[in-house]
């Protein structure tokens, strides 16, 4: 009994210091491997955030022989480094897509540590290289949000309209609405602290969560993706999400754990169905969409 009031102690005090950044980022240092173990052509990029702090992103250009169709920049979510995430993005460069991952602060090869607000800086890094960058021009730029990096892209975009105006689209998949509610919900997945999950939850700032950004990205083309089976953020988030957006906006349930939408052919083809033609898309997926309750295919 005695270990287990010192788990919960320790739990109060770092939620206490750290507040939402202590819940929020899980950065892993290094990077296991490249994409080159699973056959992709990349090269690293460095890119330095307003503060000075340096940043590691990988570049994955389109398959050689591939009609280039466009550029996407893929936010990861808040564990381990860019390796852990290329299963969001490998897929793209055979289909005509080239890639900026990028890796925020404390994530990989990245210096500092991450904390809000000074991850946004290294999203406005990214698409600073993007605007620069000779390849990109001329072609659609498309951004791919998954889990916390869905939440900072809502948040940062709202915030940044110049940077909304540059994208042709953006995917959000498994995205949290609210930090709060998801603090409450894994508190409330153990005994150990279910009796404390309101009071803890609480310590949690909410004021960047997407719910509060997301109507002000009207006029950009959404699709939001959200498992049925996702125990991490809970299907109700991406509920909430479509529901509080303006149109244009398409709502996808799927299958499966957190963020592995893109393991299934099936939803990487409507991702590339939605870029090809957002506004189309949306039109075709609308009157499906008004509950944002239809079942997975």
């Amino acid at each position: 009994m005695a270990s287990k009031l010192r788990t919960v102690t320790l739990l109060i005090v770092s939620l206490w210091l750290g507040g939402c950044s202590g819940l929020l980022f899980y950065p892993e240092p290094g990077v296991p491997f490249t994409p080159e173990r699973a056959g992709l052509e990349y090269r690293d990029i460095d890119l330095r955030a307003a503060d000075g702090t340096r940043l590691h992103a990988w570049w994955l250009p389109a398959k050689p022989g591939v009609e280039l169709k466009g550029t996407v920049l893929h936010l990861h979510g808040n564990g381990g480094n860019l390796a852990w995430h290329l299963g969001g993005a490998y897929w793209l460069p055979e289909q005509g897509y080239q890639v900026l991952m990028l890796d925020y602060r404390g994530y990989g090869l990245s210096e500092g540590k991450p904390s809000l607000p000074a991850v946004y800086q290294d999203i406005d890094a990214a698409f600073a290289w993007l605007e620069q960058a000779p390849e990109v021009q001329g072609k659609p730029l498309i951004l791919l949000g998954q889990s916390l990096g869905g939440a900072l892209a809502v948040h940062y975009l709202a915030q940044h309209p110049q940077r909304r105006e540059a994208l042709q689209s953006m995917v959000l998949d498994g995205v949290p609405a609210s930090y709060r509610s998801v603090a409450r919900h894994a508190l409330s997945t153990s005994w150990l602290t279910w009796p404390l999950q309101v009071p803890l939850s609480w310590l949690v700032p909410d004021g960047d969560s997407a719910i509060h950004g997301i109507a002000g990205l009207e006029g950009l083309p959404l699709l939001i993706y959200h498992s049925v089976d996702d125990a991490v953020v809970p299907l109700s988030n991406g509920r909430r999400l479509y529901q509080a957006a303006r149109p244009p906006r398409a709502f996808q349930a799927t299958r499966g754990g957190h963020v592995q939408t893109f393991a299934e052919p099936a939803w990487r083809q409507l991702m590339l169905e939605f870029v090809s033609a957002p506004l189309a898309f949306v039109q075709r997926q609308g009157a499906a969409n008004e509950s944002a309750t239809e079942s997975p295919q």
